[in-house]
């Protein structure tokens, strides 16, 4: 299909004009005319790219993107290399950040709570790409996180009392550990985000609250996962989704 189509049509899924974002979601760099093959990852790291070009796609989609508000906007050293990549192999570059947390079905956050098993009542936070809910029913803080760990493929970082009953659950992909507080006066037992900080074991010691760093890589991996599997049957474009391992 016409690129301009694809980007139309992402924009308009996702949603996209609506977010007040770190970063323009979209189409960042533009390639070729005619897109027939995508590959999606969740960086546009230079290694993904590499592999999308070995692998003649015709664009690369995307959780990070690039030109993020605050970096320096020179192009040089990495970020050089990268562009020209892109550039000189014609491929387009699409990324969707916090359009592709929040998406109701397809988003990082609903991927999280459909593979958890994890059954959603409402949204919080910045832009209310939060969630929280509840589990099935109540299971110790050790069995939420063993079953978090065999989800993700990774043990996460526990904060609390393993034996702790939980039942009420608040979570939010990547480094969202920021909405803790949040979570907290929710009244849930438990938050689950990507990264920790200093000050998260505090908060979690002094409020009673549970927290699961699982990962900022491993949380953020099922929406563009999703997006690529949806282009697929929609569109009828080829889609290809590489895991490029993370352990932050």
């Amino acid at each position: 299909m016409r690129r301009e189509e694809l980007a139309r049509y992402l924009d308009e899924l996702l949603q996209a004009a609506k977010f007040r974002d770190y970063c323009p979601n979209g189409l960042q760099v533009e390639g070729r005319d005619e897109v027939r093959r995508i590959v999606a990852g969740v960086t546009a790291s230079q290694k993904l790219l590499d592999l999308a070009v070995a692998r003649h796609a015709d664009a690369v989609l995307v959780h990070h993107g690039y030109f993020w508000k605050g970096e320096d906007p020179c192009v040089t050293g990495l970020r050089r290399r990268r562009l020209a990549t892109l550039l000189k192999s014609d491929l387009s570059l699409f990324a969707y950040h916090l359009p592709l947390d929040a998406h109701p079905e397809l988003g990082n956050n609903a991927q999280l709570a459909a593979r958890f098993g994890w059954q959603p009542e409402g949204r919080f936070g910045e832009q209310e790409i939060g969630w929280y809910g509840s589990l099935p029913a109540p299971a110790s803080l050790a069995e939420v996180a063993a079953g978090v760990a065999t989800v993700l493929g990774r043990q996460p970082l526990l904060l609390g009392d393993p034996a702790r009953s939980i039942r009420r659950v608040a979570w939010c992909s990547g480094g969202a550990q920021g909405y803790f507080e949040q979570a907290i006066e929710l009244g849930v037992d438990l938050y689950l985000s990507g990264e920790v900080s200093e000050p998260t074991l505090h908060l979690a010691e002094e409020s009673g609250v549970a927290y699961l760093g699982a990962g900022h890589h491993a949380t953020e991996r099922y929406g563009v996962q999703a997006l690529a599997a949806h282009l697929e049957r929609a569109l009828g474009v080829e889609c290809e989704f590489i895991d490029l391992d993370n352990p932050a």
